[in-house]
């Protein structure tokens, strides 16, 4: 792992870039971790690896919200780039239409859910092996893209303890691979869904969720466009997060300025 810079603190979070090699690939994520204090030094503590949505990145303001509200509850978070997004886009001008034609291409490519999560892993290891993380327990959260290549990271990695997913269902190039992911899970599980998704069928969404193995699951749906998930559900996500990862710091804080939602 290369730290790029010295890394931004503002109103008590750290916010450092970084760049993993894996397999070759270069690929790029952010770090955010409380202000360090004297008192906490060596102390581990939860990290939450965070997924981004297709045609998004890893600085997408309702990342960064989410990212912010885990490190009030003493959390450290991270998110990478995907393959053709964010930092690892092949044209830095491409469009929506053109970055979700890539994302397409990459999801039906048969080496790319191995791929991503041999980066997901390789991140998590790197980053666990930091001070101001430690071996604490590991979360995750993603939704959309994030849950296409989050249902086979939590399958693959036991450490993961609690997870967020949704605004996906079984259908497309992997639903294969997610349906027999899913039934191999565990960890405590919420699903999130948009009720009036134009682009995951409802049906296929809620065969996702019953296809999900963990006995500790949980459906959260709202009325909306895949696109319109409200903000206070990552309230409801950090909440579900901290009481699985560290129990007593599920608070229902404020909410925060999103900026685009979550897709």
């Amino acid at each position: 792992m290369r730290f790029l810079g010295e890394g931004e603190a503002r109103d008590g979070v750290v916010e450092r870039a970084f760049d993993i090699r894996v397999e070759g690939r270069s690929v790029p994520g952010l770090l955010w971790t409380p202000a360090p204090e004297p008192s906490e030094a060596g102390r581990s503590r939860p990290l939450v690896l965070v997924g981004h949505g297709a045609t998004l990145h890893k600085r997408v303001d309702h990342i960064v919200a989410l990212a912010r509200l885990l490190v009030a509850h003493g959390f450290a978070a991270a998110a990478v780039d995907a393959p053709g997004h964010g930092d690892r886009r092949a044209d830095p001008a491409a469009d929506e239409i053109q970055l979700f034609s890539t994302f397409l291409a990459e999801w039906s490519r048969p080496e790319s859910t191995d791929e991503v999560v041999a980066e997901l892993l390789a991140a998590l290891a790197a980053l666990r092996a930091l001070d101001e993380v430690g071996d604490g327990p590991v979360g995750y959260w993603g939704l959309s893209m994030g849950t296409i290549y989050g249902i086979p990271l939590a399958a693959a990695e036991p450490r993961v303890q609690a997870a967020v997913f949704g605004l996906m269902g079984l259908l497309g190039p992997t639903a294969a691979r997610l349906r027999a992911d899913a039934a191999a899970l565990a960890c405590p599980v919420l699903f999130v869904q948009q009720w009036h998704d134009q682009l995951i069928p409802r049906a296929d969404a809620f065969a996702l969720f019953d296809a999900i193995g963990s006995l500790d699951k949980r459906l959260h749906a709202h009325p909306g466009l895949h696109s319109a998930v409200p903000p206070e559900e990552l309230l409801a996500s950090v909440d579900f997060l901290a009481r699985h990862l560290a129990p007593g710091r599920a608070s229902g804080g404020s909410p925060a300025a999103t900026g685009r939602r979550p897709a």
